[in-house]
């Protein structure tokens, strides 16, 4: 009896230790510390309005009555990874809207499930709210290219054209519960952000990039976002592939040939099902539409102006 009563102590302690271990490391290594208020908002360029889930950071430039283009940006990278391209489609005439997805940037983190359908309706409902005129074209980079897909294949009548760049492909599940995936986020938060240089074939030429993304990660439910749209927005290339080329909508495919994160061979796998014209890259990583803008932009520019 006397061995039990000890063992069970035993098993007390460690555990109370082990608690107390992973707490520490939990409210040391955090880098949420902050709420996302109006005043942190002051420092942001761009404009803002509020949404049924939250409020949204965006930017629309170009004349009125110019085609309407929405840039979708890739999972957690904030909309500034389409500097060089929204500058150029809006100087040459196009009406431009790039945004934050919630859970980035300057936009709310909503307390929600990040699924399909919560992306679906900051989109829509930025196009109905910013009164912009459709169908819209529609260009999405890596995560942004699964939604422009699967934006289209629900609202055909929203859009026109579409352009994927680096798509999204495969949906691999996290292989930990989703309480351990934030968990792990949370007390690795140097992996995050040191991890989006690995989107560049040359890192080396954005010195300031990890510290530009690690803004973000400052205001609390970034990682609730990033990790609740890994467990909940389900998708499946070959299937949203498939769905998008019968709604017959005019299809650009960009893809880098050194992407690291999305392997170039799933251009094959998307094209075996999609028709779409197809334009590789060479010399860059997944954002190529900053890598190689003076590529990339007129590339964009002749898509959308062909009738």
């Amino acid at each position: 009896m006397k061995y039990f009563r000890l063992l069970f102590v035993a098993v007390i302690f460690l555990i109370s230790v082990t608690t107390l271990i992973l707490g520490g490391l939990y409210f040391y290594r955090r880098t949420e510390k902050k709420t996302l208020t109006q005043k942190e908002r002051n420092h942001a360029t761009g404009s803002f309005i509020k949404l049924s889930a939250g409020i949204t950071h965006y930017q629309l430039s170009g004349p009125d009555t110019g085609q309407v283009v929405i840039l979708i940006h890739a999972f957690t990278v904030p909309y500034y990874v389409w500097d060089s391209t929204y500058n150029y489609l809006a100087h040459h005439g196009f009406r431009v809207l790039r945004y934050d997805q919630y859970g980035c940037g300057y936009s709310d983190r909503p307390d929600s499930v990040y699924n399909k359908q919560l992306y679906f309706n900051q989109l829509s409902q930025l196009i109905k709210a910013l009164n912009l005129a459709t169908p819209v074209d529609l260009i999405g980079v890596a995560f942004g290219g699964m939604i422009a897909t699967d934006f289209t294949v629900e609202y055909p009548n929203l859009v026109h054209k579409v352009v994927l760049m680096d798509p999204g492909y495969e949906h691999l599940m996290p292989d930990k519960p989703e309480f351990v995936a934030k968990y792990y986020e949370t007390i690795h938060p140097n992996e995050r952000a040191e991890s989006q240089l690995d989107n560049f074939k040359h890192p080396k030429n954005y010195p300031n990039w990890i510290t530009r993304y690690r803004i973000q990660m400052r205001y609390k439910g970034f990682i609730n976002a990033l990790v609740s749209t890994m467990y909940n927005y389900d998708y499946d290339g070959s299937e949203s592939n498939t769905r998008l080329n019968a709604a017959h909508k005019p299809v650009l495919l960009i893809w880098s040939r050194d992407d690291k994160t999305v392997p170039y061979a799933f251009s094959d796998s998307i094209r075996s099902v999609l028709k779409t014209e197809f334009f590789p890259v060479d010399d860059a990583g997944q954002f190529a539409c900053m890598e190689q803008p003076d590529i990339i932009n007129p590339k964009l520019l002749d898509f959308l102006k062909k009738e």
